[in-house]
């Protein structure tokens, strides 16, 4: 951490934008946040396939759209490629997807703990995702009739806050940037 102001990557892979819309919103608001103005905290959203480097921040929150389950190519692939510089700093790791009221599904992807692991996160969160019919190929619109999965705006923009909130104040300046020992 630096002995300043943390600064902190949100970086996302988003399919269809809804996940780099939270990415943004997170970023914001962790700025925002009280904690995040106590210590002078800045944070930007970038997407995954820029491949910005995780070195140059002090925390990073990694997140990805979920698919059947499972977090997209390019944000494995970059957790697996960043691996080195993710271990000695704080990291999160947010998944979004589930869809419906209850949101369904209800369970982590299966590549979470995994991702989680590897980069020595600090946490994770999955909050629910949107599933617009008007942005998705004609092969997602056939899976979705044929799962008759429910359509619409389904995140939750409080919860996303508190977390940032939460986020935000474990980054103070001169916090160790190792990693807590084990996910949550």
């Amino acid at each position: 951490m630096s002995a300043t102001q943390p600064r902190v990557l949100v970086a996302a892979a988003s399919k269809h934008g809804a996940t780099m819309e939270m990415a943004t919103f997170l970023a914001r608001t962790l700025q925002e946040s009280a904690a995040g103005q106590r210590c002078g905290l800045t944070a930007e959203a970038l997407p995954i396939e820029r491949r910005p480097d995780a070195a140059r921040y002090d925390a990073v929150v990694l997140a990805s759209a979920v698919y059947v389950g499972r977090w997209l190519e390019p944000a494995r692939h970059y957790a697996a490629d960043q691996v080195t510089a993710l271990r000695v700093r704080p990291v999160w790791l947010l998944s979004s997807g589930p869809i419906g009221e209850p949101p369904f599904p209800p369970d982590e992807p299966h590549d979470a703990g995994p991702i989680a692991a590897m980069v020595g996160a600090q946490g994770r969160r999955v909050f629910p995702g949107r599933l617009d019919k008007r942005l998705l190929t004609v092969g997602e619109r056939a899976m979705v009739t044929a799962m008759r999965a429910p359509l619409g705006d389904f995140r939750d923009w409080e919860a996303l806050r508190g977390w940032a909130e939460e986020i935000a104040a474990g980054l103070r300046p001169g916090t160790p940037t190792a990693p807590a020992t084990a996910p949550s």
